[in-house]
């Protein structure tokens, strides 16, 4: 911000509305997300690049510490690069899962769900959203600018990037293999950032079936006083 410039500014865009509206709208959202899935096969169905703008666009708006913004999107529609992505996640999950990585504990909390080490998704769906967190900021002059809060940051990011692309009617899989350095190598991403997730992005396939779970309920996820 230049100096010239004061520092508060009006609220703008912000819409007034009466209570029951309030309400109603509450509702609405809710009941749109609660069924929310995340799925594990796509279609590979195109999805315009605009589309995917907008759901970074929309992520990026995320409260952030002390609006640093710590965040890169790297979307991924490429086929080459995509094969690179599964290669490298497929070696990383075969240590997780086969070779025991993950010890059996871990295994065995995941065995409801039905994943394994294969990630055909990573090439068949339309988009891959890697999102990258900055540790630290680099300045014109290449000092480094301290960063604040930057997992709650990217985390709050990263929710609004998957509640975009269900609001736009789309589909997505937050896949995080474990570890990640590869995804910095293949996509080029500096020194500073630190891949935090793969959401993979596009329509489901018409064959797609999902887990059989629950939400919790109100009163084991929030307390009122």
């Amino acid at each position: 911000m230049k100096d010239t410039e004061p520092p508060h500014i009006p609220l703008s865009g912000y819409i007034p509305r009466e209570p029951d509206e309030v309400i109603e709208r509450a509702k609405k959202f809710a009941s749109r997300m609660r069924v929310r899935r995340t799925v594990r096969t796509f279609a590979d169905t195109p999805v315009p690049r605009e589309v995917i703008e907008s759901f970074v666009s929309a992520a990026a708006s995320a409260p952030s510490g002390a609006n640093q913004q710590p965040w890169h999107f790297v979307c991924v529609s490429d086929p080459d690069v995509k094969r690179k992505i599964r290669i490298a996640a497929e070696a990383e999950e075969y240590e997780f899962y086969v070779n025991n990585r993950a010890g059996e504990e871990w295994k065995s909390a995941l065995k409801h769900l039905g994943t394994d080490h294969h990630k055909p998704f990573l090439e068949t769906a339309p988009w891959l959203i890697v999102v990258f967190g900055q540790r630290y900021g680099i300045g014109e002059n290449g000092d480094r600018i301290k960063h604040y809060y930057t997992p709650e940051s990217v985390g709050i990011a990263m929710g609004l990037l998957i509640t975009a692309v269900h609001h736009a009617g789309l589909a997505s899989l937050t896949h995080t293999p474990a570890p990640m350095k590869f995804l910095s190598e293949i996509l080029e991403r500096p020194e500073n950032e630190t891949p935090y997730l793969i959401l993979v992005v596009g329509y489901p396939a018409k064959d797609t079936v999902v887990p059989n779970i629950s939400r919790k309920s109100m009163d084991e996820v929030a307390t009122f006083f």
